[in-house]
């Protein structure tokens, strides 16, 4: 259902902090013209953590205005609250999305069998295809690969999709065999999308994306015809500038990266995010430098 290179997309803000939706749709034309393959609004990276629930739903609806059918959209819509975490998917599909990218809860660490019951709620009540979105590093709860099995085998049209940023490469191969060959997997990676290709991933939901797109399309591209001699060129180019993202905390140093590569990008962050310190900002100057994407 999804494949290639799809950003999770930056949220620019004024200096304000107010939303630039003229930056937004720039950036979205600017997307798909260089080849991204879906969009995700309202994610980690576009800060929907400091958006208002109605600010929330109003940025996807704008996603899917721009995007204008011409590639999926992916509405970041998770929650620790079962209940808001059902509302959400509600309110991404009544904003136009394709599906909904959903964490498991958060804060509140349940256990494997509370995160199926969450996830089974949601199925038992969706509007939308879900993508699973596993990101340990954030939520601490991690969905377990015989969780996940369990969740696709009992809801197999609600659950279309993972983005797997648990960073345990093995488990691509324990989803596929659990799954089935087609269920899609997408790296939540970037430094690790090689590998996870290789071992049957689709694509990326990635950061990088948002400052290098045309050439995370090519590396994909490269990945899904089976050129991996290409994708492995690509990844060198690009491996230092998915390390500098995250230099400091994201995201900062894309936002950062952002303004080098699109002169006049707003550089407004929500705190609690602040701007990224001068060595981190060193870090993506010399990424960039080395990608060929800035002097």
């Amino acid at each position: 259902m999804f494949s290639g290179s799809i950003p999770a997309l930056v949220t620019p803000f004024a200096a304000d902090g107010t939303f630039d939706e003229a930056a937004y749709r720039s950036l979205i034309e600017w997307q798909i013209g260089e080849g991204s393959a879906a969009l995700v609004p309202c994610g980690t990276t576009g800060e929907a953590a400091t958006l208002t629930a109605d600010e929330h739903f109003a940025i996807v609806a704008i996603c899917v205005d721009q995007a204008a059918g011409r590639v999926p959209v992916i509405a970041g819509a998770g929650s620790n609250d079962t209940q808001v975490a059902a509302a959400n998917v509600v309110r991404a599909r009544e904003a136009g999305a394709d599906a909904a990218l959903m964490v498991p809860p958060y804060y509140n660490r349940p256990s494997q069998e509370g995160i199926f019951q969450h996830f089974a709620r949601l199925a038992e009540q969706a509007t939308l295809p879900i993508v699973l979105y596993n990101v340990p590093g954030r939520t601490v709860t991690d969905i377990q690969p015989a969780t996940l099995i369990r969740l696709v085998t009992h809801f197999p049209e609600v659950f279309v999709a993972v983005k797997d940023a648990s960073g345990a490469i093995a488990r691509v191969s324990a989803h596929r065999a659990g799954c089935g060959p087609d269920f899609v997997q997408l790296s939540g990676n970037d430094d690790m999308a090689l590998a996870f290709n290789a071992m049957g991933g689709t694509g990326c939901i990635s950061v990088t994306a948002n400052v290098a797109p045309r050439l995370c399309a090519d590396f994909q591209a490269a990945c899904q015809r089976g050129d991996y001699a290409a994708a492995l060129a690509l990844q060198d180019r690009l491996y230092p500038l998915h390390d500098a993202l995250f230099t400091d905390a994201s995201p900062g140093p894309v936002k950062y990266a952002m303004t080098r590569v699109r002169p006049g990008f707003p550089d407004g962050l929500r705190l609690p995010m602040t701007w990224p310190s001068e060595a981190s900002r060193a870090a993506v100057d010399a990424a960039l430098a080395h990608a060929g994407l800035a002097g």
